[in-house]
């Protein structure tokens, strides 16, 4: 990893130059890489991620967006309180440490911030999973097989040991790729803590509410949702809880 940064006035853009070179604000532009005839589709949620190629590769790019209430007066914008507190400086620092421990999560490739005034906007470009889907994706599908059960549970349980704290766990932010992988993707607002038990039990059922809305929703609306007590009992042995 070759870590770059170059900065103006507004402008702020970090980079590992072994995977791009010299990225400029086109870069962070989803408008762009239409016009160049590379975006090569658009995430579900809330319209701030896209999939885009260049070079032979194929990258994630995601504004940051406001959830929730506040949306609907301050879509993008976030106060300023330096450059290292912003948003997309955090988590491409905490996805490139991540990534030099081996754990499953998308490769940093850029970020950029926009300060204006007191507030600023920001984007993230990260390496694409190959071939991965959602793990709600999955399961609106079919079933998954017990040993993947496990392993999720094992996947969620390397994360913990590292003391990686993530503050979504749904099954939006888990994925699995064709090789029966599981990843952890969306990092925002997440960070390295101690182990311990009470915020590491609250992210694993923070998940489980996540399946079960999906399940209820699935059951509302006459359709099928794979998923189980049996199966979560199952991701429960894989991460070895109870201790």
């Amino acid at each position: 990893m070759k870590l770059i940064e170059t900065h103006s006035k507004q402008e702020h853009i970090l980079y590992d130059a072994e995977l791009i070179e010299n990225p400029t604000g086109s870069y962070f532009e989803e408008e762009n890489w239409r016009k160049r005839d590379a975006l090569n589709g658009i995430a579900k949620g809330r319209g701030a991620t896209v999939f885009v190629q260049h070079a032979g590769r194929d990258y994630v790019l995601r504004h940051y967006r406001r959830g929730g209430l506040v949306a609907r007066f301050v879509e993008d914008r976030y106060f300023w309180a330096g450059l290292l507190q912003t948003r997309a400086w955090r988590e491409w620092h905490l996805l490139a440490e991540l990534w030099q421990k081996k754990l499953p999560v998308p490769q940093p490739v850029a970020a950029r911030v926009l300060r204006q005034g007191l507030f600023y906007r920001a984007d993230i470009l990260m390496g694409r999973i190959t071939a991965a889907q959602t793990l709600a994706d999955v399961l609106l599908d079919s079933a998954l097989a017990a040993p993947l059960w496990q392993s999720l549970g094992q996947t969620l349980r390397r994360f913990h040991d590292a003391g990686v704290y993530h503050v979504d766990l749904n099954a939006r932010n888990v994925m699995l790729d064709r090789d029966e992988g599981f990843y952890l993707i969306d990092f925002d607002r997440g960070a390295l803590r101690r182990p311990h038990r009470r915020w590491q039990q609250a992210s694993v059922l923070r998940l489980k509410r996540s399946l079960d809305k999906f399940f209820d929703k699935a059951e509302k609306n006459q359709t099928r949702f794979y998923f189980s007590e049996s199966d979560w009992q199952t991701l429960l042995s894989g991460y070895g809880w109870p201790e």
